[in-house]
This record gives C-alpha cells, structure tokens and sequence, in this order.
C-alpha cells in the first residue's frame, strides 16, 4: 500500500476507534447523567459533545475548499446550551462524525501536502487531519473519565482492565508478528463488548 493512502486509513481507523470508545463510555450511564456537570467550570458529556458536533461540522464541512472555522458556527454557543435529550445528543454525535467520515472520503494523495485554512491559518491537509485527530482524543478522553466518575456501578473497561496487563501481553506475544493498524483489534475488541 503506498503510503500516502495507508496514512489515510489509519487516520480513518484512528477516527473510528476514538468515535467507539465515546460512544462505548456514553453506552454505561444513564440518560441523566450525560448531562451532569460537577460545576460552573465543568462541561457535561452533552455540552463536550455539543462542542465536538460544531468543531466537526465546521471544519469538515467543505474541507478542501474553504476555512475550517465557517463563519456560521457559534463556538461560544457550544458551552452555553446543551442538547436536553439523550436522542439529540446522538443523532449531532452521528451526525458529527458523518460529515468528518465524507470529508475524509475526498482526500487523495495528491492533496496531502495542499495549503487550507483554519481561522485564515495556513496547514498542509496533513496537519489540518492530525490538529483535530489530536483534538477529537482529547474531548473523548474527557468523556470517558466523566463517564467512570459518574457510573453508579461496575464499569465496562475500554482499554486493558486493571491487573489484566500480562495476560494481555501474553496472549499478544503468543502470536505471529504481524503489520497492522492497532486499531484493528480493538475496534474488534469493542465492537464485541456488550454494555450492561
């Protein structure tokens, strides 16, 4: 595979997995609690996915041709108003990461290294990608911490459970070497795990 297009599908894989695990950590509370907020200076998960619906919506939609920061977005709304339903907070979530998925599904290898603008801030495609892979993890990391302070009862592990590290370690050096995208195996392992 050339590199540019497995760059390409490992950013995609990387997109997908980060979009599980928050949707995986969501899965585990209850409606009330992803609209729970600790204090004035907390965002809730509904507020946190607000603000990643607006960030996507904006810098994805028409990624190769105009400014990532559109001039309809209202950023400053994205903290002040959170969706009231558990059923719009998916659907701005889906909706999210369908237009970054579409986005994605444009970009050839011959665009790579072209110049688009974020706030009139020039970045190759490359780094205009990486900026909101480094991004969306973060938010979602958020989510996912909230999310196991806020469950009232034993949470699902997304990742490696505590003391499980050597059997996961053996079980992965009991098999050939390969070459493959880590994410492989854990959008596997996810998919796979049936929240309680």
């Amino acid at each position: 595979m050339e590199a540019t297009t497995a760059y390409i599908e490992s950013v995609r894989k990387q997109f997908q997995y980060y979009k599980m695990l928050g949707e995986k950590a969501m899965s585990q509370l209850e409606p009330e609690q992803l609209f729970y907020s600790a204090n004035d200076d907390t965002n809730s998960i509904a507020i946190i996915v607000k603000h990643l619906h607006g960030n996507m919506m904006s810098r994805w939609t028409d990624f190769l041709t105009s400014d990532g920061e559109k001039e309809w977005r209202n950023r400053d709304d994205e903290f002040e108003n959170p969706y009231t339903n558990k059923e719009t907070l998916l659907q701005k979530w889906n909706e999210g990461w369908e237009c970054l998925f579409k986005a994605l599904d444009t970009v050839t290898a011959d665009h790579l290294h072209h110049i688009i603008y974020i706030r009139n801030e020039g970045h190759t495609i490359i780094e205009a990608i990486n900026r909101q892979l480094a991004h969306y993890p973060y938010h979602i990391g958020q989510i996912v911490f909230y999310g196991k302070m806020l469950k009232q009862s034993a949470w699902d592990s997304l990742s490696i459970p505590r003391n499980s590290s050597k059997q996961y370690n053996a079980d992965k050096f009991s098999q050939e070497k390969t070459v493959r995208n880590f994410t492989d195996n854990e959008l596997n392992r996810l998919s796979n795990t049936e929240n309680k």
